[in-house]
């Protein structure tokens, strides 16, 4: 009978011991799920400032619309939201100039290729610059507007 009650506090012993180690490992999850949450808040509020800033320079004639639309496609697409948004169906025009300029060369690349076919590139955006520019420049009054969820 003595054996059965010094066992039974050793049980007793080792579930609080689990116990306590299991809440132990349950905060530190918490705190580390809370320190994830505050770098992807700070990263999307960095995001956001970027964006806005191209978004304002887009519609001051600072940046060119084919330079924004690469670079604010891709901080949008960096963003990580609760919820996801379409952004290429929030800004359509955006998107579809997007698609015209993504794959031109660009830098050392651009050097490489021929003058005729160079030409005909800036002639291609140009025109799609031109088509979008009006849709384009609503499109960054609204998204200097938009605020994170």
């Amino acid at each position: 009978m003595m054996l059965w009650w010094i066992l039974a506090g050793i049980g007793l012993i080792v579930i609080i011991g689990l116990s306590a180690y299991a809440g132990i490992l349950l905060r530190k999850v918490k705190d580390q799920q809370l320190a994830l949450a505050k770098a992807v808040e700070k990263r999307n509020n960095t995001l956001m400032d970027s964006i806005t800033l191209i978004a304002k320079a887009m519609v001051q004639g600072q940046c060119n619309l084919s330079e924004g639309a690469i670079r604010l496609t891709v901080l949008l697409g960096e963003l990580k939201l609760a919820k996801p948004i379409d952004f290429d169906q929030q800004y359509p025009a955006l998107n579809k100039l997007y698609q015209v300029v993504k794959d031109m060369p660009t830098h050392e690349v651009r050097k490489e290729r021929s003058k005729k076919e160079i030409r005909q590139l800036d002639e291609k955006r140009e025109k799609a610059e031109q088509r979008l520019e009006q849709e384009i420049m609503a499109e960054m009054q609204q998204l200097q507007e938009w605020q994170l969820p």
